[in-house]
């Protein structure tokens, strides 16, 4: 296996409780995070999500020049390096299609996000017995997808399209030219996802799916009962949020829940790299 670079200096644990059985991570890897250890389910995927938020609990600062997570965590490398690890070990990696149109550039690999150790995780995911690259999956309720973006052109990815039923047919004509994306009826109105979680075990073989936004897609999976643990990466800086005009989006969006029945987090880790803090916390 390559020699790992990792972030620059091993996160500090300052607890970790996770008594969970599972495949656990290599010695090289535990040396500078600790370790992570994925369960096996028998009729669904491990499901985790991992976003970065703010000093005061908001996603994005939701301006022009300022919309995607890079601007809350400060292009820090030991959350861009745990993001590397989380996306290693995903079989696929689940992502809204407005989070697509934010940010179009993106591509949801370890590699993308950090390409100094892309031959470390390449090797940690063929260890695992997993594909070379993890399969893209973006939730839409209508279809509407930006045939621009730069996951559409990238050589060796699968993409799958889960949407309602009139959505498939807008998703398709706007994608006809790529032959690498496939669609997943989720039904005529909404999106299920207990459905899509469901349909990407049985027929994707999906054993671990990772989450990666919006918080619109965190709150419909968090109200389904869908989501296993939270990796939280939480950064020093602070936004606000305007009195008038555009506002800035918090880390779960689009669902209330009464208080007695609201979702209730364990708190299973955390480890520290500077002034950053990264939780790790099972909803099941």
């Amino acid at each position: 296996m390559a020699t790992w670079i990792g972030p620059g200096s091993p996160y500090t644990v300052l607890f970790d409780e996770d008594s969970r059985l599972g495949r656990g991570l290599p010695p090289t890897v535990q040396a500078l995070y600790g370790d992570w250890r994925l369960p096996e389910f028998v009729d669904r995927p491990y499901v985790y999500v991992n976003f970065v938020i703010s000093h005061d609990g908001r996603v994005s600062f939701n301006l022009p020049d300022a919309l995607g997570a890079g601007s809350v965590s400060l292009g820090n490398r030991h959350d861009q390096w745990l993001m590397g690890l989380l996306r290693a070990r995903a079989d696929a990696v689940l992502v809204g299609d407005n989070t697509l149109r934010l940010e179009p550039e993106h591509v949801w690999t370890s590699a993308w996000i950090f390409p100094e150790d892309s031959a470390a995780f390449a090797g940690l995911r063929q260890a695992e017995g997993r594909e070379k690259l993890p399969l893209q999956v973006f939730a839409s309720l209508d279809g509407t997808v930006p045939a621009e973006a730069a996951i559409f052109q990238h050589p060796g990815i699968r993409i799958v399209i889960a949407t309602t039923t009139p959505g498939i047919a807008r998703a398709r004509a706007l994608l006809a030219r790529y032959t690498c994306v496939e669609y997943l009826d989720l039904g005529p109105e909404r999106t299920d996802l207990t459905l899509l979680t469901r349909a990407l075990y049985r027929d994707y073989g999906v054993r671990s799916l990772l989450c990666e936004g919006g918080p619109r897609l965190y709150g419909s999976l968090l109200a389904a009962g869908e989501i296993d643990d939270e990796f939280l990466t939480v950064s020093p800086i602070t936004l606000g949020n305007p009195a008038t005009g555009t506002p800035r989006p918090s880390l779960v969006e689009g669902v209330a829940f009464d208080p007695a029945t609201a979702p209730r987090a364990g708190l299973i880790s955390v480890r520290r790299a500077g002034d950053f803090l990264f939780l790790r916390s099972r909803y099941r």
